[in-house]
């Protein structure tokens, strides 16, 4: 039995020296680039203050993205010390394109809606610097167009779009090089959870009425507004699965 936790407390260790080594070396090939660089000379001090003035840790633990098309804005929050999240900061989206509802083909110019992650970094990016929208996710591999989902969303900087969330040059230099942060102290997955609208019971009422004649789009927004819900009950993301019919299965973590 001694054995066996010698054993178990070594894998645990090691794992966790693994799990340092691995975001030192990312933070490492982050730094290769020189608009990194620039982000983090222009941006590191102001992201200390604004941490601490909401009593928040830096570097942060993990953080998280909320967008909002209708009202054209991007939160930033950071994990606590509750292992709740803060609000740290609000950007404005500078551009948009589509109409609300989700994205569901190849083309069609829309900014998806639903539960993602920010899943590769850009340093490279023609929008200055970018961070990749993991769509299409497994909701959307079953509802989009079989044929053609589309891809390559970003959130990034500049303020032009085609289905994208551009931020300017300064907003996209603070949240990435904030998420270079989280993802060095070991968050390996960044949610980003974009919705048609803040889904409070008045905004989802009137987006109803005014989709009224498209049950289809109005039930995908009440299954949004479930995970919505939960995150202004407990500052925390929820946890997603998805259902064979396409549908969020969302609880709370």
């Amino acid at each position: 039995m001694r054995t066996n936790r010698s054993l178990l407390l070594l894998i645990a260790v090691s794992g966790l020296l693994l799990t340092a080594a691995g975001s030192a070396s990312f933070r490492y090939e982050q730094w290769k680039f020189p608009r990194v660089r620039r982000a983090a000379a222009e941006k590191d001090e102001a992201v200390k203050q604004l941490l601490s003035s909401k009593q928040l840790r830096y570097p942060p633990k993990a953080i998280l993205l909320r967008a909002f098309k209708r009202e054209g804005l991007l939160e930033l929050w950071a994990e606590n010390n509750a292992g709740t999240y803060t609000l740290v900061k609000t950007y404005s989206i500078c551009a948009t394109s589509g109409i609300l509802g989700p994205k569901r083909r190849f083309g069609d110019v829309q900014v998806p809606e639903g539960f993602y992650e920010l899943d590769w970094f850009n340093p490279q990016s023609n929008f200055y610097l970018s961070l990749h929208v993991s769509y299409p996710n497994a909701a959307d591999r079953i509802l989009a167009s079989r044929q053609n989902p589309g891809g390559d969303i970003f959130l990034h900087g500049n303020c032009v779009t085609i289905g994208c969330i551009p931020i300017t040059d300064d907003g996209i230099k603070e949240v990435y090089w904030l998420a270079v942060l989280a993802r060095t102290s070991g968050q390996m997955h960044i949610p980003i959870e974009i919705f048609p609208a803040r889904l409070t019971v008045v905004g989802l009422d009137q987006l109803a009425a005014r989709h009224r004649n498209e049950p289809e789009l109005v039930s995908f927004w009440t299954n949004l507004k479930e995970g919505y819900d939960l995150f202004e009950r407990t500052h925390q993301p929820p946890t997603v699965r998805v259902s064979r019919g396409g549908r969020y299965v969302l609880t709370a973590e």
